[in-house]
């Protein structure tokens, strides 16, 4: 009997990073000797204090291959069907959850899956650690894409990797490790977010919602929200199946009230630093290429943290994975409001903040999706145009395969005042723009009054000029500043152009 296990997310079909050190590990029941084989390569590492780590040197794309565990006592693991390839961690909340089977043509694409070269793995969703965390976790496996396996993959995950598979010529693995809901707090260590006054606010609030709770009180509580849950849910399902053009207010008419988010505590996995604790570190150190992620939507109620909050998340998974420099490519929040709801123009806030920690932060890419949106819904379908931007960053900043101007769309880079209006030029927009639509939308222009009036603007070659007749004096101008509206100007390869302000300090005194 083997005295070692495997940490649960190697398991056969998985695939193993190319060209970087290969990181194998797991738990030991007794002091032992552990062999790791792989290719024709062999490394032994001795157990200390119930855990062992081996790392096998960088090996080229391949296999499948077998992998063999062995012990001093004779057990051995063979995991079989094992490729080297690319792998990478697809983290987030809902939209990055979004299944393939439920995505725009997804049940199309399900059915016509065949050698796309991808595989996926996902991190089980469980929010603490009790006696059945272990069981469940071994539960979990790599398996291949295929038509009835790849139904629950997250859609955006699998377009990526579709993409990438295609333009590389190696099989791609997925980690998926997201949940609905989340915010970027539930993906960092507490001590992470306590480094900084703004960060730890949420720490703070957690606390004090703790102080008057007892675990009893708490158990009762969770378990009153999980009866009610499990009532109004199928409500809602049916109320989705079977209203035509239904809307949020109609739907909680129908089944009740939403109650949601479950109530805050030790069991949630909206608890700061909870999902860091029980996914991602239970992940931690895989060999990856690097990570994609889409996320934001729950943190918009405080969108002047966020860009303290992504940097701090980028900042900790690349400290944890012992890479300063691992690629981390992200999305940009889309086009998103209710009906409704009134335009407090936070999602501005966190794409502004998004673009921002992608202009600071080395080696990150950042794919615009502004015209991805939906209204009245934060989880829009059309996935495949979002994972494959997401490549088109990859393929740029990983694997040098295409230029700048193939991965992006233009972005904001300069204005200068002429002719009573401004001129602005941009980065990679060297082939001009597309218009969609009779006219340019979006443009606004303010006084020093801070007070913006919608403008026009015209297209000259790489910039656009814009203008008022409202603002004789133009200061501050914004394009599509807002959380949700027409997008209509797009770079020739079919990126929209990015949202932007000229300045942060452009909010009129109250």
């Amino acid at each position: 009997m083997a005295c070692f296990n495997l940490a649960a997310v190697f398991t056969d079909h998985m695939v193993l990073q190319r060209n970087k050190n290969i990181n194998i590990w797991g738990c030991a029941y007794t002091a032992t000797d552990v062999t790791v084989e792989l290719c024709g390569k062999s490394v032994t590492v001795r157990a200390e204090s119930g855990k062992w780590k081996a790392v096998l040197p960088p090996m080229e794309a391949g296999g499948p291959y077998e992998l063999k565990v062995t012990d001093n006592s004779g057990g051995e693991t063979v995991l079989h069907d094992v490729m080297i390839g690319e792998v990478w961690l697809a983290g987030g909340q809902s939209n990055m959850e979004l299944e393939l089977q439920n995505a725009l043509n997804g049940k199309e694409v399900l059915a016509n899956i065949k050698d796309v070269n991808v595989r996926f793995y996902y991190t089980q969703k469980i929010a603490y650690i009790d006696d059945y965390f272990h069981f469940a976790e071994r539960n979990g496996s790599w398996s291949v894409a295929a038509p009835d396996t790849a139904a629950n993959y997250s859609a955006v995950g699998y377009y990526f990797a579709r993409k990438l598979a295609a333009a590389l010529g190696v099989t791609v693995g997925v980690i998926g490790c997201n949940w609905g809901g989340t915010s970027a707090s539930n993906w960092i260590s507490r001590k992470a977010l306590e480094q900084d006054a703004d960060t730890k606010t949420y720490v703070d609030e957690y606390d004090k919602a703790m102080e008057e709770k007892t675990m009893e009180g708490y158990l009762k509580e969770l378990a009153e929200y999980e009866e009610w849950h499990n009532e109004w849910q199928p409500k809602i399902n049916e109320y989705y199946a079977n209203t035509p053009n239904p809307t949020w207010e109609g739907a909680q008419e129908y089944a009740g009230p939403c109650r949601w988010p479950e109530p805050m505590g030790p069991r949630s996995q909206f608890r700061p630093g909870g999902l860091y604790e029980t996914m991602i570190s239970r992940i931690c150190p895989y060999t990856l290429a690097g990570f994609i992620y889409y996320q934001g939507e729950s943190d918009d109620h405080k969108p002047d943290t966020y860009y303290k909050l992504f940097k701090a998340l980028i900042e900790q998974w690349r400290t944890d994975w012992e890479d300063d420099r691992l690629p981390f490519i992200f999305v940009q929040l889309p086009m998103f409001m209710n009906e409704g709801d009134e335009d407090f123009k936070h999602w501005c806030k966190i794409r502004e903040a998004q673009m921002r920690v992608h202009q600071t932060t080395a080696n990150t890419g950042i794919a615009v999706i502004l015209d991805r949106g939906e209204f009245n819904n934060i989880h829009p379908i059309d996935k495949e145009p979002v994972g494959e931007r997401l490549a088109l960053q990859a393929l740029y900043h990983v694997y040098g395969k295409i230029s700048a101007d193939e991965a992006y769309g233009a972005i904001y880079k300069s204005h200068e005042y002429t002719d009573g209006g401004i001129m602005l030029t941009f980065d990679h927009a060297g082939d001009g723009f597309e218009l969609k639509g009779e006219k340019a939308l979006g443009f606004e222009i303010a006084g020093k009054d801070k007070k913006y009036h919608p403008a026009d603007a015209w297209f000259k070659g790489d910039k656009i000029f814009v203008r008022s007749a409202e603002v004789a004096e133009p200061v501050y101008l914004r394009y599509n500043w807002t959380n949700y509206g027409e997008v209509t100007v797009f770079g020739k390869n079919g990126i929209p152009l990015a949202p932007f302000r000229t300045s942060r300090n452009d909010k009129a005194e109250p």
